[in-house]
């Protein structure tokens, strides 16, 4: 290399790292989220997908359903304003059935965000990357050239070579086109676990409007004296008062506070007293979703039955921070349980014991009272900030109804097949069965998984938006952290990589993007299978990103 090149790179690279220190101070860390997983496997034979981190605790802010988003900024949100198809409308009602553009009942209060320890412990000293920041990279584009094949390959060749990563295959794209710069084994389908999540995220903002609310209504009931508790398919509707609601160890705001249960009994008794009724009869509506509820691998800690009414996604244990919370069994029926109990505590009493309805709710059945979840473009970022498998299946099926698919696993899976089809991306390969990527069947190229993200950094496509700032952040946020931290050999690139994990037992993936040496955005997705322990081939995943951001690779 000549003297001037040398010294041209040498500016650039000296460029981007002031680049990468502003983006660390751009905004604060809000974090969001819901229960956590243990890296190693679980009761049913694999490893648990909520949380994924490095560490096996479930604290030190690894969830992070805000993915970084700074508060009271002033700027618009990504999915806050659908964009409208030609032809169509901007949305006024939710095309998910059960669902809601507006909310009423949705509570919540706003806590300081705090330190979070830095990946390596001790104080952080600086806030991670705020979504404004990193949609500036994708709105400006690239002004460097991208990275050739021959100087990717070059950059890479020792990192990939690490044998902790047993079988690996892996892709590298320009985030600003989706081009193909570099992969090995790139169009091999490989097993993607939790990276199945994009593939969600994605089917799931290109069929709902981004600011669509799930829906919690009570109805009365078809008998007299009846009222029916109808499921909207919000898993993250919570019993707690406002006051004890905490994602992610930090309070909820109002933008990602869950919806209210008890909000909700408040509503239903003041109108139930204001009829002059203190006694009813419960039933409860199940019928949003079809299908056998229980996942292939469900092992009731990294998901629960996958049902479109439960309470604090079915934990046993509301305020549980376990990896893999252990599960209610029925989780329609504590959810009507829990309330009885509110009702009772409002002065209505529920006669007998609350019981499925026999036939779904009628459309035109008054509506005593509704609240609603936090906006779907919220909950993929929740999703995917934590790895939550409930959030998972939720948005999958409510995928499935927008395309007019039976809300199951089956119907689900399909719908989301059929709407990556119609966004052009290349399904040869793809095999999805479920939406939380727990199922060991799927399977996806890596290749698949570049052009998912540089769809979501299309600017054709900016309803996408919320699947690049729902992005863990590394060392920062949701599942990654408690990664990169000081000893992994990728220190250097915390705060700089945003991607989402994935872990099986045997498997582990890592896909996302990343501000390359010169400024470039890319996309990159890694995946191995491998006998070495988890945090091990984590590492070296995590050490071909962080070689990324170090290099122009020209």
């Amino acid at each position: 290399m000549g003297t001037g090149v040398g010294a041209a790179r040498r500016r650039r690279g000296t460029a981007a790292g002031l680049f990468g220190a502003a983006l660390l101070v751009a905004g604060t860390v809000l974090t969001s989220g819901g229960a956590y997983a243990q890296p190693s496997p679980g009761p049913g034979g694999h490893s648990t997908e909520h949380g994924e981190g490095d560490g096996r605790d479930g604290r030190d802010g690894r969830d992070g359903g805000k993915g970084g988003r700074g508060k009271g900024d002033g700027k618009s949100r990504p999915g806050d304003t659908p964009a409208t198809r030609p032809g169509e409308q901007p949305a006024t009602s939710g095309t998910a059935a059960g669902s809601t553009p507006t909310g009423t009942g949705s509570t919540g209060s706003t806590g300081p965000t705090g330190s979070a320890p830095a990946p390596g412990g001790g104080a952080r000293p600086a806030p991670a990357p705020a979504p404004g920041a990193v949609l500036a990279i994708v709105e400006a584009g690239g002004s460097a050239a991208a990275p050739t094949a021959q100087g990717l390959q070059q950059a890479l060749a020792a990192v990939v070579a690490d044998k902790s990563l047993g079988t690996v295959t892996f892709a590298v794209a320009d985030a600003a086109d989706g081009q193909l710069l570099y992969g090995s084994g790139e169009n091999t389908p490989a097993t993607p676990a939790s990276t199945t999540k994009l593939a969600t995220a994605i089917a799931a903002l290109s069929l709902i409007p981004g600011d669509t609310r799930l829906t919690t209504r009570v109805v009365r009931g078809a008998d007299p004296g009846t009222i029916t508790l109808v499921g909207g398919g919000d898993p993250t509707l919570t019993a707690l008062p406002a006051d004890q609601v905490q994602i992610g160890g930090q309070a909820a705001d109002a933008d990602t506070a869950p919806a209210s249960l008890d909000a909700l009994a408040r509503q239903t008794a003041a109108a139930l007293k204001a009829a002059g009724t203190t006694t009813v009869k419960l039933d409860y509506d199940l019928s949003m979703y079809a299908g056998n509820p229980q996942h292939k691998n469900h092992d009731g800690q990294n998901i629960a039955l996958v049902v479109p009414l439960m309470v604090d996604e079915a934990k046993v244990d509301p305020k549980s921070r376990d990896d893999a919370p252990a599960r209610v069994a029925d989780p329609a029926g504590k959810a009507a349980e829990v309330f009885a109990a509110l009702l009772k505590a409002q002065g209505v009493t529920v006669d007998g014991t609350a019981r499925p309805a026999a036939a779904p709710a009628a459309a035109a059945a008054p509506v005593l009272g509704r609240v609603d979840s936090p906006t779907v473009a919220r909950l993929v970022e929740r999703m995917l900030t934590t790895s939550d498998n409930q959030i998972g299946e939720a948005m999958a099926r409510q995928a499935a109804l927008a395309a007019g698919q039976p809300a199951s696993f089956e119907g689900a899976a399909t719908a989301v097949t059929q709407e990556l089809a119609k966004l052009g991306v290349p399904m040869a390969g793809v095999s999805l069965n479920d939406g939380s990527g727990l199922h060991p069947g799927n399977a996806v190229p890596p290749a698949v998984l570049v052009r998912l993200l540089a769809l979501a950094a299309s600017d054709q496509h900016p309803t996408l938006r919320p699947v690049l700032t729902g992005l863990p952040i590394a060392g920062f946020t949701g599942t990654l952290g408690k990664r990169y931290g000081t000893g992994s050999g990728a220190a250097d690139a915390a705060g700089l990589i945003r991607a989402k994990t994935g872990t099986l037992s045997g498997v582990n993936t890592l896909a996302g993007t990343v501000v390359d040496a010169d400024g470039r955005l890319l996309a990159f997705a890694v995946m191995t299978r491998t006998t070495a322990a988890a945090d091990t081939a984590r590492a070296a995943m995590d050490r071909i990103a962080a070689r990324l951001a170090t290099c122009g690779c020209h």
